[in-house]
């Protein structure tokens, strides 16, 4: 039986993403968010207005989208109730987090170039997207209490790093959804995937080159124009 409820958040279940951006003096910040979903080659953010991710974004306009496997719980925890932002924003004081200036020194993880945008690269994680934003957009802007605390980020990738690893065989544009352990966060919590597909999808039977995004070949005539 079904009983209305009021859940404090609805985080029923999506993958982790570290952003990776460029602070004002040139050193990298990096922050753990799950509230990101994918149209083709588009990714759209959802981030405290006040944090220094998206300060940096709409500065910069780029990021890189790094995505960790579920055996890197601990790293990203690391990560957690920390803060680019100094001083430290009153709500995220709040909730017990403190100004952390070296990211990626406090999370154990390793910075690389990037190939087409300034932020660096996750050397850890298994999926890593360079990103420049397309747009923004302030969050329940109607709500007097809300207004300003939200914001989107609409963000086009330019390029994208797939560990080998987790290549469907022979299919070097193919991830396969098998060997991909994304770190999945849950009401707070952190979870895997079970393994193994549970079920037939009817969806899975439409070629996945028919979902191929226009951004691709505009990625690959932008880095054919900056060769």
């Amino acid at each position: 039986m079904h009983v209305v409820s009021e859940p404090a958040i609805l985080y029923l279940g999506t993958p982790v993403v570290l952003i990776s951006t460029v602070n004002e003096d040139g050193s990298y910040n990096l922050a753990p968010m799950s509230s990101a979903f994918w149209l083709g080659w588009r990714g759209i953010l959802g981030l405290a207005a006040q944090s220094k991710t998206p300060q940096n974004m709409r500065r910069t306009g780029q990021c890189v989208l790094n995505l960790p496997s579920a055996d890197l719980a601990a790293a990203v925890n690391r990560l957690a109730l920390t803060t680019g932002t100094d001083p430290v924003p009153p709500g995220k004081l709040a909730r017990g987090y403190r100004y952390e200036k070296d990211k990626f020194g406090i999370s154990g993880l390793t910075p690389v170039r990037a190939q087409t945008v300034a932020a660096p690269r996750v050397l850890e994680c298994p999926v890593q997207l360079e990103a420049v934003v397309e747009a923004s957009h302030g969050v329940a802007e109607d709500d007097d209490k809300l207004r300003g605390r939200v914001v989107t980020f609409e963000v086009r990738i330019q390029r994208v790093h797939i560990e080998e690893s987790i290549l469907l065989h022979g299919e070097p544009n193919r991830i396969d959804p098998d060997k991909w352990r994304p770190l999945i966060v849950s009401f707070q919590k952190f979870y895997g995937l079970a393994e193994g597909e549970l079920h037939d999808s009817m969806l899975g039977r439409i070629p996945e080159k028919m979902y191929r995004s226009p951004d691709v070949d505009r990625a690959k005539a932008e880095a054919m124009a900056a060769a």
